[in-house]
């Protein structure tokens, strides 16, 4: 499935609002297209090739901000109820409720990505 953006994330006040089974969070991107989080570089590729698989789940991707935005503790997304404190972070989301969580390194290590969203069944599956 299409790894899909939020167009407003700011806009977005509860996982009820999100009909994907995952979240992505990254750093915003800069005027060149980079983000400026070199955690979240690392792992895009990664994460389009999982996301973007024709019988891949769905995802949509929330940028935070820029860096001087996300370093605030002001930022709505270090807030509840996303209490993001990392990015890259990975929400599974299950009945619009969290079920699992990936941040930074585990999203490459270990288990990794692949394994993280194997269980969920793409909604055209059903």
């Amino acid at each position: 499935m299409p790894l899909n953006t939020a167009q407003n994330p700011f806009e977005l006040s509860s996982y009820e609002d999100i009909r994907e089974n995952f979240l992505i969070f990254y750093a915003s991107r800069d005027e060149s297209g980079r983000m400026w989080c070199p955690d979240c570089r690392v792992v895009e590729d990664l994460v389009e090739r999982t996301f973007a698989r024709a019988d891949g789940p769905s995802a949509l991707i929330i940028y935070v901000g820029q860096k001087p935005e996300w370093k605030t503790e002001a930022n709505n997304f270090r807030a509840a109820p996303w209490c993001i404190q990392s990015i890259p972070t990975v929400v599974k989301l299950q009945d619009g409720k969290e079920i699992g969580r990936l941040v930074e390194g585990d999203i490459i290590n270990g288990p990794g990505l692949e394994e993280f969203v194997e269980p969920v069944v793409p909604p055209a599956s059903l």
